[in-house]
């Protein structure tokens, strides 16, 4: 399952953030255009809420399971 959006860092810089979740492992990639190459990073805790709150968009309309959901939140770290 892919998540996506798009956000800016402090310096202005905007990046596609690409979040891969399968098999109960969470994969962190951004990229600043379309010629450019992923690069994978772990999430902070405000880019964690963002996938959080696009996985809470995706149950009702049945693309996520709560099960799934349920998994993501565990992958979370404290």
């Amino acid at each position: 399952m892919e998540f996506g959006w798009w956000e800016k860092d402090d310096d202005g810089i905007k990046w596609n953030i690409c979040v891969r979740f399968h098999g109960g492992n969470v994969v962190f990639s951004k990229k600043t255009g379309h010629h450019t190459s992923w690069i994978d990073f772990d999430g902070n805790d405000d880019q964690w809420d963002r996938l959080l709150k696009e996985a809470e968009k995706r149950l009702p309309r049945r693309l996520m399971s709560q099960k799934e959901f349920d998994r993501l939140k565990a992958e979370r770290p404290q």
